[in-house]
């Protein structure tokens, strides 16, 4: 592994960490002004930093072999296909906040599997404004949900992703043994105890790398933005589930709308039950909506693939499974599995021999549970 006296000849000054995520249910329900339950994993992108006082910023990843080199002063351009999009959209929003950057070197050490939609992205952007904010003696200048906002910033309008606000909220905000409820258009949070030791959840990355700039994602966006204006609503959260029945029946929405819709109504629907069925420990409810997540998904969505399906359908007549879905934006990345600790490594091996005999690999798996958000060594 690539230390950080290896890569900048002097040792680091200090460290930031920020978590991957698993969303547990409510996907795509963010940009619609839904809500989400995600946590925080316990795998991480690391970033060891040192200041430097000629105003150069170097970036260097442990993952990835290019430099990027960015000077404090000078106005930024996207480069193409790069990943140090993400950092140095961080380095311009923190100076449009009117933050004074000193220059620095970081290096970057990520254990989350990149595109494996356990959100890399959003916890190499919040760990990069942490390095940034410390190398400059701002450790706390921006925080919580406006450190989120501006980490959202940074990968809409820099590196081109067009994710809402559910990733960086939770690699902020998360904390150990709990979900995060997010409200997306109100910003307000709740955290949910998720932390029963006879519960483990299962994280199985399909290794089908996805990427949310790529054209199923916006076009997604577009079609509940363009559902929500034909019903009238500011956002597809505004419509209640008899209403889109009605709108569907009555053709005022079809085609694609109407299976848009009926997804993103029921997923905002069946979040706000699951929220009730683990604050009363009730994992079997739980999981049944995990599976009918997954089903409108699939069917509704229409943003799964062959190998989430096959996870899912590998997990549910496993002994011990509760529940199981895709996380994620889709068109790739990984699926989770809710199971009962007794059953889990049974289980693992199950879906993992399934998957090997239909594309000839195995797909890894890890157990999770639910972290902190980002912070300092």
């Amino acid at each position: 592994m690539l230390s950080f006296e290896q890569a900048f000849f002097r040792p680091a000054e200090g460290r930031v960490r920020a978590p991957g995520r698993v969303n547990l249910i409510g996907e795509h329900t963010d940009y619609n002004d839904g809500f989400v339950l995600p946590i925080a994993i316990e795998r991480q992108v690391a970033a060891s930093y040192a200041g430097r006082d000629d105003g150069v910023i170097q970036f260097r990843s442990a993952q990835r072999p290019e430099t990027i080199t960015v000077r404090v002063g000078d106005e930024h351009k996207p480069l193409a296909g790069s990943w140090g999009n993400y950092p140095v959209g961080v380095v311009v929003e923190l100076k449009k906040a009117g933050l004074k950057l000193r220059g620095g070197d970081v290096l970057f050490d990520s254990d989350v599997p990149l595109g494996g939609g356990l959100s890399s992205s959003a916890a190499l952007e919040v760990a990069t404004a942490l390095a940034l904010m410390a190398m400059a003696g701002q450790s706390h200048a921006i925080a919580g949900r406006e450190l989120a906002l501006l980490c959202q910033r940074a990968e809409n309008l820099f590196a081109g992703a067009p994710c809402g606000i559910m990733d960086q909220s939770i690699a902020v905000l998360g904390k150990k043994g709990s979900a995060l409820l997010l409200d997306c258009r109100s910003g307000v949070t709740r955290h949910v105890p998720f932390a029963d030791p006879g519960i483990v959840l299962l994280v199985a990355d399909t290794q089908v790398k996805h990427d949310i700039g790529e054209g199923g994602y916006p076009l997604r966006r577009r079609q509940c933005h363009e559902a929500a204006a034909k019903l009238g609503v500011k956002a597809l959260r505004d419509v209640a589930p008899q209403q889109a029945r009605q709108a569907i029946d009555s053709g005022v929405i079809s085609g694609d709308l109407a299976k848009r819709v009926r997804h993103v109504v029921g997923e905002i629907a069946r979040t706000l039950e699951a929220v009730e069925a683990m604050e009363r420990r009730d994992f079997a409810t739980f999981g049944q909506l995990m599976f009918q997540s997954h089903q409108a998904l699939r069917d509704d969505f229409e943003v799964s693939c062959e190998e989430l399906d096959a996870i899912v359908d590998a997990a549910r007549p496993c002994k011990g499974v509760l529940g199981a879905r895709m996380t994620g934006g889709g068109f790739g990345g990984s699926a989770i599995v809710l199971v009962r600790a007794d059953a889990a490594e049974a289980a693992s091996r199950t879906i993992q021999d399934a998957f090997e005999k239909r594309f000839a690999r195995r797909c890894p798996i890890f157990a999770t549970s639910a972290g902190d958000g980002a912070g300092h060594f």
